[in-house]
């Protein structure tokens, strides 16, 4: 009951976010997406006490305890999809099976970049997915949401609520029209575990191929519910712990000796 007051705004945000609705408008060769959980994201940030002061700081704190426990509802509900659907993702082609594997190399870029402009462990919690919830829950169980794994993949997971719809839906139509890759390819490549960043990929390549749109969707919603579903431990089993020992390695490169510990740099 504490957080009577907490539990009111966020149902307040919902219900104006989900009234604002969806927003699709072109630009160029792309269509960019503007689903409710981007306006909730800006009105939450409305009433922190930088602007209009209607959550205050203990709220902030509050709200960011619980993620862990919602999170964690989401994670059950991620379990209880992999029996039923598990006919359909092994009736799936070896190539939507195999994809996560791609998710490895994003690592290889983003842990040198993170750790040539300066961030310590943060880029552990940032590099090692796209940050989408359930990455978020393990980043939390492992390390806890006020580490700075924590503060990492919050960051990105903001950023790519922000700003990920946009990125994917121009991306999508950019690679469609520049790229001698097929769109089924295109739209499978769209399902990385988030279903807005699916929806703008999808909806841009459907605007440029309006005779596929059926398969691009279907390829896109599979894509993406097999990234739900064996995302999450191909990031506990191979992700993370790549993860940690190549930011291991680059830190080393960059400062010229080991990483500190975890209790050291915290």
């Amino acid at each position: 009951m504490k957080n009577f007051k907490l539990h009111g705004i966020v149902l307040c945000l919902i219900i104006i976010a989900e009234l604002i609705g969806t927003y699709k408008f072109q630009i160029g060769v792309g269509t960019i997406v503007l689903l409710p959980m981007l306006f909730a994201l800006i009105l939450g940030v409305l009433t922190t006490p930088k602007f209009f002061k209607i959550s205050g700081k203990q709220d902030m704190l509050d709200a960011s305890s619980l993620l862990g426990l919602t999170l964690m509802l989401l994670m059950a509900r991620y379990g209880t999809l992999v029996g039923p659907t598990l006919p359909k993702i092994i009736a799936a082609s070896p190539a939507l099976i195999l994809q996560e594997f791609g998710n490895l190399g994003t690592i290889m870029i983003g842990v040198p970049v993170a750790v040539f402009i300066g961030l310590k462990r943060e880029t552990i919690g940032a590099a090692h997915s796209i940050a989408r919830e359930p990455n978020v829950a393990l980043i939390g169980e492992r390390y806890g949401l006020d580490s700075t794994e924590g503060h990492g993949v919050m960051g990105v997971y903001i950023a790519g609520t922000v700003f990920g719809t946009i990125f994917f839906g121009l991306m999508a139509s950019v690679a469609a029209s520049t790229t001698p890759l097929h769109p089924y390819a295109l739209a499978m490549a769209s399902g990385v575990g988030s279903a807005s960043m699916m929806t703008a990929a999808v909806g841009s390549l459907c605007a440029m191929y309006p005779e596929m749109t059926e398969q691009l969707a279907a390829f896109g919603a599979a894509s993406n519910m097999l990234s739900g579903l064996d995302g999450l431990y191909m990031s506990i089993w191979l992700a993370l712990p790549f993860s940690e020992w190549l930011y291991k390695k680059c830190y080393k490169i960059k400062y010229g000796v080991e990483s500190e510990s975890i209790k050291e740099e915290k």
